[in-house]
């Protein structure tokens, strides 16, 4: 039998893919359930007719045969190769066999593959032809630079006579990049490069100009590394990829506009051009500013019709997640716990500086210029609620159909003159998750009051919360309006009830917030009222509940007796 399947694979060599191929793999791999012998030759197959899609399949039975016991160093030997065999076209097994001689615990990607994934397949994406564009924005320290040395040192091992940019915002950044790739190229006891890419030879360097080129020493190097501030007219004429790893040096850029200009005046008229037709370009690195260089070429990218043909998109992955833990909690301890990063937050905001722990830990540019709220001028509360009853709970609703845009809804419990902001609704799902939202909401607190301001895109909302509340037998003055404030009405609302934000509302401290109010918090502090805001849901609401308690209980009521 062994004879006979052999000499089918032989033949294989010279037959075209065709159903019959196709099955005997798909018989081969129900035989490799309890074998290597049939599992192996399923591996010859995909091997003679290209098929990474079934080498896949090998690899997890023989995955399986280990875990069972059964002929364990021939699968993994089998298991191996089917990495080698899928490394030139798959990042992720290039990889694996990049680092597969290291102990674990030592390696860079296993330990962090499950965490850094998204950003794997969407750089694959641009390999495989389907993204022009990719922007990365991570927290500090996560690996992505690390990452970007395996995936350059997979382009070239693809193909050595592409020409690759890459830019920082100086010479240390670059000179380090330069050499992670060189000691990986120069150690073939700790990394199987040449396993991946048997052919690939490192031809020439030159640490001044930090240049590699594999293969052969060309004009335009494989690899070019140069600061933004360097020269680089006729230092590359890339054709590969375009990399621009932190362009902005770090805060006092970030806060100057004009440093913001200059440096965009330089990626514009310097870098960019250096990229011929066809080139890729990632851009990587913390979004410090609206008007950094991701910011301005996103925003190109999106509003100006001469680029609508540009595919690309944007992978942002924050410190902590929407549930509040770790995006970035990876094995063997060598990630970043939840508690690390709740701390570091703390931190921010008791230095008044929420604006740096959401652009460098969440992905979340802000503008300091303009910013109408900050941590330090809010009011706080534990938690416990003054001991007298409430004079009245209400709560104001800004709504939304999903789509980006949040339902935000602050639940007040006003005592006197002080708005308690006890809960919220913060949420971008569609209706049929915030209307059950809010009827919850108002049922947990008792709600007397609800205020619901609506466009007439967003009018039949009301109409849906109330008929949930008569539902459930609930009686509430519900009231709303289809006046609504847009665009600079809305930021200038906002703008004028400020001050009552500050001075009447008391806020939960933090650590006592839910991830909703913790959210909710962090797009208070994101509204500028000098710079376009992407999303003000948050205090627009409490603009409307200001509005709300005001208005509706400054004329009282008393009943005296007759003077005559």
């Amino acid at each position: 039998m062994a004879i006979v399947r052999r000499q089918l694979i032989d033949k294989v060599e010279y037959m075209p893919e065709g159903p019959g191929v196709a099955g005997l793999k798909e018989k081969l791999l129900r035989l490799g359930g309890a074998d290597v012998v049939p599992l192996r030759d399923c591996f010859d197959l995909c091997r003679q007719t290209g098929d990474y899609e079934t080498n896949k399949k090998v690899r997890v039975g023989a995955h399986g045969l280990i875990a069972k016991g059964v002929c364990v160093e021939e699968a993994a030997k089998l298991y191996h190769d089917t990495l080698i065999f899928a490394a030139p076209v798959d990042f992720d097994s290039f990889m694996r066999v990049l680092e597969f001689n290291r102990p674990l615990k030592e390696q860079f990607w296993l330990p962090r593959r499950k965490k850094l994934m998204p950003i794997c397949r969407a750089l694959q994406d641009m390999e495989d032809g389907n993204l022009d564009e990719l922007f990365l924005s991570c927290p500090p320290r996560i690996g992505k630079t690390t990452l970007m040395v395996f995936f350059l040192l997979w382009v070239m091992g693809r193909n050595s006579e592409k020409s690759n940019l890459y830019c920082s915002f100086t010479n240390k950044p670059v000179d380090t990049f330069y050499n992670g790739l060189l000691e990986i190229l120069r150690d073939p006891v700790t990394y199987a490069y040449g396993d991946a890419f048997p052919n690939a030879k490192l031809a020439s360097t030159n640490a001044n100009d930090n240049i590699i080129d594999i293969d052969r020493k060309k004009r335009y190097s494989s690899f070019t590394g140069r600061p933004i501030g360097g020269s680089l007219n006729g230092s590359c004429d890339c054709n590969g990829y375009l990399i621009a790893d932190d362009l902005c040096e770090g805060i006092e850029e970030a806060l100057s506009a004009d440093r913001m200009h200059n440096l965009w005046a330089k990626v514009d008229n310097n870098l960019i051009p250096r990229a011929k037709e066809g080139a890729k370009r990632l851009w990587i690195g913390t979004r410090w500013s609206l008007i950094d260089p991701q910011g301005i070429r996103m925003d190109l990218l999106s509003n100006e019709p001469q680029y609508s043909s540009v595919r690309w998109k944007a992978v942002n992955t924050p410190a902590l997640a929407a549930d509040e833990t770790s995006n970035f909690e990876y094995d063997y301890g060598v990630g970043f716990s939840t508690e690390f990063y709740r701390q570091r937050r703390a931190s921010f905001e008791r230095n008044n500086d929420m604006a740096s722990w959401l652009a460098q830990y969440q992905g979340v540019p802000i503008e300091r210029d303009g910013a109408v709220f900050s941590p330090d001028d809010l009011r706080y509360y534990n938690g416990t609620l003054p001991g007298a009853d409430p004079d009245r709970i209400f709560a104001a609703v800004d709504p939304a159909w999903g789509g980006g845009d949040f339902v935000a809804a602050p639940i007040i419990y006003q005592f006197g003159d002080d708005l308690y902001i006890a809960d919220v609704v913060y949420d971008n799902g569609d209706k049929r998750t915030t209307q059950p939202l809010i009827v919850k909401k108002v049922k947990e607190h008792g709600i007397q009051a609800l205020f619901i301001e609506a466009t007439k895109m967003t009018a039949s909302y009301t109409q849906e919360v109330d008929e949930l509340l008569r539902a459930d037998g609930i009686k509430i003055n519900l009231q709303s309006t289809t006046k609504h404030f847009t665009g600079t009405g809305k930021e200038q609302r906002i703008f004028d009830k400020a001050p009552d934000i500050r001075e009447r509302m008391v806020f939960l401290s933090s650590g006592k917030r839910s991830k909703e109010y913790e959210l909710f918090m962090q797009n208070l502090f994101s509204f500028s009222i000098a710079k376009k805001n992407k999303n003000d849901d948050a205090p627009d609401s409490l603009a409307i509940a200001l509005a709300m308690a005001i208005f509706s209980t400054s004329n009282r009521v008393e009943i005296v007796k007759r003077p005559f």
